[in-house]
């Protein structure tokens, strides 16, 4: 998904996001973490009311952890009921608020240092964690690399409008099935890459279930101006409903 970038066109399929500033009803705050490239990372983190083994990783779009991730990671914290959320920061501290930053951003992050980070996120949440991951945008495909990653103790994901991993051998190392919500009208993540990752997924022997909506892309974020409400609502109960059916 990184290659697409600075495709003009994709950067204009992204409208530029109102302001919005999140102050956490939930005692979310910042924290640090070590990642096995011997630096740190940084993630919005709130912590379940009782001690709980499932935690969920959200991850931003291409803007990065902005406040509008923040309030979507809190979202899901408040109705899903009694599960640690961290919500990781991927460009390390950077925040785009122009198309031109957020291209330079997911252009050029590094595969190997996104992976690192992911990793620590994984040696936060601990050994005895089961992990469920969502995302949108750059996000969503780094939700099925979590889900990739996590092993053994993968157990939900969820992945909104993401570029899909294509390498059915990968695939094959998933621990958990896949729901998808994708963006009918998009040409970029196309209905045709959609039915691929569809058949990849069956050819791997994994779970799948796929519903692709009538909007387009980044229909989900309350803070672009394109926001199509009927359909973020729609895909907002299909997956709270998954988590739900997996995080209990």
């Amino acid at each position: 998904m990184q290659l697409m970038a600075s495709n003009k066109a994709f950067m204009r399929s992204h409208k530029l996001p109102k302001p919005y500033q999140h102050i956490s009803q939930a005692g979310g705050a910042m924290i640090t973490f070590a990642t096995p490239d011997g630096q740190q990372a940084n993630a919005f983190f709130i912590k379940a009311a009782k001690p709980t083994n499932y935690t969920l990783f959200v991850f931003q779009e291409w803007w990065g952890l902005n406040d509008h991730i923040k309030r979507e990671a809190e979202h899901f914290y408040t109705d899903l009921g009694n599960v640690n959320v961290l919500a990781i920061d991927m460009y390390d501290g950077k925040v785009a608020t122009t198309r031109e930053e957020a291209g330079k951003y997911m252009g050029g992050a590094n595969p190997l240092r996104l992976e690192s980070i992911i990793k620590g996120a994984i040696a936060y949440a601990g050994p005895k964690a089961k992990i469920a991951t969502v995302g949108w945008c750059f996000g969503g495909a780094l939700s099925l690399k979590a889900s990739i990653l996590a092993g053994s103790q993968a157990t939900a994901c969820v992945m909104y409008y993401g570029m899909p991993v294509k390498d059915v051998e990968q695939l094959k190392t998933l621990n958990t099935d896949v729901l998808g919500l994708f963006a009918g009208r998009e040409k970029f993540i196309s209905p045709a890459v959609v039915k691929e990752f569809e058949d990849n997924m069956k050819l791997a022997g994994k779970g799948i279930q796929i519903k692709s909506f009538d909007a387009e892309h980044a229909f989900a974020n309350p803070s672009n101006p394109a926001y199509d409400k009927v359909a973020t609502e729609e895909a907002w109960k299909l997956a709270t409903n998954y988590f739900k059916a997996r995080l209990n």
